[in-house]
């Protein structure tokens, strides 16, 4: 199945998904010369595919001519097990913590070296974000990042270290010793903080969904402005993540 790409020997599959890679939260919305330039594919064979994804339902072809994700490919995303199970066993602690706090409540769940955002509830009272469903977050300098690596595998903190602790704000932790002495008190009390770490003007305080023998599945955070005394909500977010923990499995 090779082609006339820029990629000798690439397969129909490949080029399908150096198509549906241009996509991400920050590109939602592509021309067909962006994709082709993005994927690099030919302009005919990126033109081809896109019309052929557009059929089925993966893409959407709007007026103007740009191409966005369908539906069709997001109904197909969320039936992954481990997020829809998770999600599902969330949702009710996720809605009882946005009721009691109007906060901003986040449920993600380890992706690589990034917590990957797989639920959001938030109000038009709640703490500015720019978190969407769907979205990365650095594991360094969030709440919910410290809680995935306090309870992950000492390799995993070793390779973010490796990689480069980013300065997203003056208050980003940037010494490694920090953040291991963070990331250890982060399991010894349950729970993980960030202040103004990632965002100037908010705070997060987050705890880790441990499934049977301690397995990490995910962790649940609260994001408000950074005036709030985040410490008072360490207790409802550590329960939330105990109830979701009982469900999911």
């Amino acid at each position: 199945m090779a082609g006339n790409t820029s990629t000798p020997g690439a397969s129909v599959v490949e080029r399908v998904l150096a198509i549906l890679a241009c996509f991400d939260l920050s590109r939602t919305e592509l021309t067909l010369t962006e994709i082709a330039r993005q994927s690099e594919l030919p302009l005919s064979t990126t033109r081809r595919l896109l019309a052929q994804l557009a059929d089925w339902g993966a893409l959407e072809r709007m007026v103007d001519n740009r191409y966005r994700v369908g539906m069709r490919l997001w109904h197909i995303g969320i039936l992954a097990p481990r997020q829809r199970g998770l999600r599902d066993a969330a949702m009710p602690m996720l809605s009882d913590l946005y009721a009691a706090t109007d906060e901003t409540v986040q449920l993600v769940v380890p992706q690589g070296h990034e917590a990957l955002c797989v639920e959001k509830v938030f109000g038009p009272n709640s703490a500015p974000t720019a978190t969407e469903v769907g979205g990365r977050l650095p594991l360094h300098t969030t709440a919910v990042g410290k809680c995935i690596m306090a309870h992950s595998p000492r390799s995993l903190v070793d390779e973010v270290i490796t990689g480069g602790l980013a300065r997203l704000t003056p208050y980003s932790i940037q010494q490694p010793a920090r953040l291991i002495e963070e990331l250890k008190r982060a399991r010894q009390d349950g729970v993980a903080y960030s202040h103004e770490e990632m965002t100037i003007g908010a705070a997060s305080v987050a705890a880790p969904i441990l499934g049977n023998g301690g397995v990490l599945l995910g962790a649940v955070g609260i994001v408000v402005r950074s005036t709030t005394r985040v410490d008072t909500l360490a207790a409802a977010v550590r329960t939330a993540a105990r109830t979701i923990a009982r469900f999911a499995e």
